[in-house]
């Protein structure tokens, strides 16, 4: 199964959160899924480091490469069909980053592994 992880599930899932829900922690975990992260995820963490709002073990540069090698995670590009994707999206969801995520998951046919109910609305596959 091919799966995009929205960016918080990434983020509790390499700290070990408890917050993460077990069926989500088995699907990362299981070996024979491919693993996705978003370019738009990647951006956010590193908006939230640089204005403190997030701590990581090590500095983004550092940290991020080693967590999604170790964790086999590839990263989903940005195309100009995820950019028109969000043209035509539904103004439900205010965040830019989880608008990307939602046209990303709606393009590449892929479930999003997130908590985040508002993914719903635009008929995103969301496991949780």
């Amino acid at each position: 199964m091919r799966l995009l992880l929205d960016t918080h599930t990434f983020l509790w899932f390499i700290d070990g959160n408890a917050a993460l829900s077990p069926a989500a922690r088995a699907l990362i975990e299981d070996p024979a899924n491919e693993r996705y992260m978003s370019m738009a995820s990647l951006w956010e963490i590193a908006i939230k480091y640089s204005l403190g709002r997030i701590q990581l073990a090590q500095p983004f540069h550092i940290f991020l490469p080693q967590q999604l090698l170790h964790n086999q995670m590839e990263i989903l590009g940005i195309t100009v069909a995820h950019t028109a994707a969000i043209a035509t999206l539904p103004y439900q969801h205010k965040d830019p980053f989880d608008r990307m995520i939602i046209a990303q998951a709606l393009v590449e046919s892929l479930p999003v592994i997130s908590i985040d109910t508002a993914l719903d609305a635009y008929g995103v596959s969301r496991i949780w």
